[in-house]
């Protein structure tokens, strides 16, 4: 008795859903036809439907199918709706050698029986469907393959069944929604041609709406702001609940005088479907006022949606909109003499700094390299420690040609290693040696290159004057000195006269950047030229070699063009 009400228990779903116990649908394989006869992978024969979607399956075909007089090829995997000019022969690309496609593209007429109904389907969401392949009933062969796109329906893993010519889905889903293929084998003079049908499946969660369209723009009784003169579109944006033998109907109606009982319709666009969303169709009409009049503000518009349960409706009326007059200086002469004036204001106080900064960034004079004498002009103050290390310090060369520009720029140690000890060699010290030594510029020193006995004054200006470029070493010393604080102010006053004098200031120190009061004071000229000056800063105790070789390269860029190709100095 147990065996037995097992057995039932086991065998109830067979007598239920038919076939759908498992994907009962033939598999084919790509060397084999529908009979288990072998094909010649070299050539396909295929036979389509004018008007119908067609598709290149890519079992065999890997890549593009080109023939000399079409000027489209096929790809493979492509859809696309066949057109008399599509038959022809066609070689392929299968990723090695070529495979002949023989396609034929058939009237609809010449089929004999043709039912309309057969091409589409439309399946009700979370319940059995069959999908017919088109012609069954004026076919002797019923054995078909069914293909999804480019996949084989017997490949996915659901309950399906193909029986006598059908597709039966045992629970349908929305992303069964889609183009299906079903492949019959003719043999005609012993060819054996595929013979491809499609069907456009349609999944719905209905048959019926069960509720009235929802009008989502405009909104009921909303006013809307116009331009006289101009056109305007009215717009209406409704979700209807998806149904198949009712259309969405949506039209736009003026009432005059706002009177609801007087409607006239409006001449409308082709309205705008929609179906992004599974359970709802959008759907938008939109009407044209042409020329929006004073009239057109007396009447109101109303947007009516419509299906099989009901009715909405949302009604709108019409505004004109108030253009924004902004004054006009013309007529406030005040405000505008104002303008100006804060204008001049601004340029006046800013002109020293917008001249020297223009100077200093953008223009540069080409100049004779044998006008002048040197090539940078150093001015610093000797710091507590510079006498110290000025003796004892020196630099780490390396010998021979380096393409590397990093240890190029890196070798230049700021410690006195050679005395063993840990004493850092301040800039004062080691620029001239890098200047002069490394990169083989002419370098004039006020205590080296000028001759003892002259005015102080007048020695400075020669010296920027023979000079291409100044480079100032600012700390807080150097700017407490009024002799060096001379000679910085000495260069902007040639900068601002000669546009062809480059100027550099090397800070090496912070407090000193961030201009503390200093006594005595800075002239003024000064103070604003320091804001605006190219500069670059030499941070004291903090060296590691990406900081090194970041220093070092932004001075060689901001250095005038060398008088020799080679960076080293021979």
């Amino acid at each position: 008795m147990q065996t037995g009400f097992i057995l039932t228990y086991l065998m109830l779903p067979v007598f239920l859903e038919g076939c759908c116990v498992g994907g009962h649908q033939k598999r084919q394989s790509a060397n084999v036809d529908l009979w288990g006869r072998q094909l010649k992978t070299t050539n396909l024969h295929f036979r389509a439907v004018e008007g119908e979607m067609f598709m290149v399956p890519c079992v065999n075909v890997t890549g593009v199918c080109r023939e000399r007089s079409k000027s489209s090829p096929i790809t493979c995997g492509n859809m696309f709706p066949a057109k008399a000019n599509h038959s022809g022969n066609y070689t392929c690309d299968t990723g090695g050698s070529n495979m002949f496609l023989f396609l034929q593209v058939v009237e609809r007429s010449s089929l004999g029986c043709v039912d309309p109904k057969e091409s589409s389907k439309i399946l009700l969401n979370a319940q059995g469907g069959n999908i017919t392949c088109p012609g069954r009933s004026c076919m002797n062969n019923s054995d078909v393959i069914w293909y999804k796109g480019d996949r084989a329906v017997s490949k996915q893993r659901r309950a399906l069944c193909e029986e006598d010519g059908r597709l039966h889905l045992c629970q349908v889903r929305e992303v069964d929604t889609g183009v299906y293929f079903c492949d019959r084998q003719i043999i005609e003079q012993g060819v054996i041609w595929t013979f491809r049908r499609a069907v456009s499946v349609k999944v719905i969660p209905h048959y019926a709406a069960s509720y009235p369209p929802k009008i989502v723009d405009p909104d009921a009784n909303a006013t809307k702001e116009v331009e006289l003169g101009q056109t305007y579109t009215l717009t209406c944006e409704v979700h209807f609940p998806v149904e198949i033998y009712v259309p969405a109907v949506v039209r736009w109606f003026m009432n005059y005088g706002g009177n609801m009982k007087n409607m006239t319709p409006l001449h409308m666009e082709k309205p705008q479907h929609n179906t992004k969303i599974f359970e709802e169709c959008i759907v938008i009409q939109t009407a044209i006022i042409e020329e929006v009049t004073p009239q057109h503000l007396n009447h109101t518009y109303t947007c009516i949606a419509s299906n099989s349960v009901g009715n909405s409706s949302a009604t709108i009326s019409l505004k004109k909109k108030n253009k924004v007059k902004w004054p006009s200086l013309v007529g406030y002469p005040f405000v505008c003499l104002l303008l100006v004036t804060g204008v001049v204001v601004i340029l006046h106080v800013k002109w020293l700094e917008i001249q020297l900064f223009y100077r200093s960034h953008f223009q540069h004079g080409k100049h004779d390299e044998d006008e002048k004498e040197f090539d940078v002009f150093l001015s610093y103050v000797w710091s507590p420690s510079s006498a110290e290390v000025e003796g004892g310090a020196t630099l780490s060369f390396l010998s021979g040609p380096d393409n590397d520009e990093e240890a190029r720029l890196s070798w230049i140690n700021p410690l006195n290693i050679e005395e063993g000890g840990s004493i850092q060699t301040p800039l004062e010290v080691l620029l001239p040696q890098v200047l002069e030594v490394q990169w083989g510029y002419r370098l004039c020193l006020l205590e080296r290159d000028v001759l003892p006995g002259g005015a102080y004054t007048n020695d400075v200006v020669n010296a920027i004057q023979r000079s291409r470029m100044l480079i100032c070493l600012l700390s807080a010393d150097y700017l407490c000195d009024s002799n060096a604080v001379f000679v910085l102010e000495s260069g902007v006053q040639a900068l601002l006269q000669n546009s062809a004098l480059k100027l550099l200031l090397i800070w090496t120190s912070k407090p000193a950047k961030s201009l503390i009061p200093l006594e005595p004071p800075l002239p003024t000229m000064v103070q604003r030229a320091l804001m605006v000056l190219p500069s670059l800063d030499w941070t004291s105790g903090k060296f590691s070699r990406g900081a090194i070789c970041s220093f070092w390269r932004s001075l060689k860029k901001a250095m005038p063009k060398h008088r020799e190709q080679s960076w080293f100095h021979a």
